[in-house]
């Protein structure tokens, strides 16, 4: 599921190159693209090709329908037969949701940069890419997710990972939604410590290790949410390479804290 910049610069006319350049409050990241990408890489907007948008109480970045993902993709010149590579400009937390999505809509072969844009040595081109459209069919419901209505009696008897800083999971601070805290009965798992210092995840023994002292160890069913639905796929990334399945619980703490009538739990555990 990753692919180092050696590999990539090996197989660049062979694969479909997206770049999810995004950090939430800007700025735009079509601009970044602009000033370089790596060569072949098409730009996908992660507010408007990879979230829907509707009502606070369905969260920041709720999915895209299956219909609207299906034509982006088609844009991007996504193709069956053809691997994808995705990747941002650092840590790839934003092109997780990238590759969670088109993992969870059945396309077979989708990686993920692993050190991102910086792991990148060769050189940079500052055309807007416009590929042509594929016809793709895409199907949906390849990975496992978790509803509003499930995640509380999952969190009951399974392992729910909250991906969020720990300050935020712990409700010393909230800068972006309507509550501080956490969901009861998460575990406080932050998506910075997937990564080495030098931006790529760390080994897949590292990351078993991880996981399996915060519960996650196979043994039962895990799910994990961050503010939005955006940084918990690089978590479930991060999981995946450890060897362990994880389900999404897109609408996330954006959406959860939202709801006036569900319980909000705040301090170390």
């Amino acid at each position: 599921m990753l692919i180092t910049a050696s590999e990539l610069a090996a197989a660049l006319d062979d694969v479909v190159l997206l770049d999810v350049r995004w950090q939430l409050g800007g700025p735009p990241g079509h601009g970044e693209y602009l000033k370089g990408h790596i060569p072949g890489a098409v730009f996908v907007d992660l507010d408007t090709e990879l979230a829907a948008h509707g009502a606070p109480t369905d969260g920041r970045h709720p999915l895209p329908s299956l219909a609207m993902l299906q034509a982006s993709a088609r844009r991007w010149g996504v193709r069956a037969d053809r691997p994808v590579v995705i990747y941002d400009g650092a840590g790839n937390l934003a092109a997780a949701r990238a590759w969670w999505l088109l993992r969870w809509a059945g396309v077979p072969d989708v990686r993920l940069l692993d050190g991102a844009l910086p792991a990148w040595e060769g050189p940079l081109d500052t055309d807007n890419v416009m590929p042509v459209p594929s016809d793709i069919e895409l199907e949906g419901n390849a990975l496992p997710t978790l509803a509003l209505g499930d995640v509380a009696a999952f969190a009951e008897s399974n392992v729910l990972l909250d991906a969020r800083a720990g300050e935020r999971y712990r409700g010393e601070v909230e800068p972006i939604d309507p509550k501080a805290g956490h969901i009861p009965g998460a575990e406080s798992a932050p998506t910075t410590e997937n990564l080495a210092e030098d931006g790529r995840f760390r080994s897949a023994e590292e990351l078993r290790e991880r996981f399996a002292a915060l519960g996650a160890d196979g043994s039962r069913p895990v799910g994990v949410y961050c503010g939005s639905g955006v940084t918990a796929a690089h978590e479930i990334a991060a999981l995946a390479i450890a060897g362990v399945d994880a389900a999404l619980y897109a609408g996330s703490w954006s959406q959860w804290s939202n709801h006036d009538d569900l319980p909000v739990a705040t301090g170390a555990g």
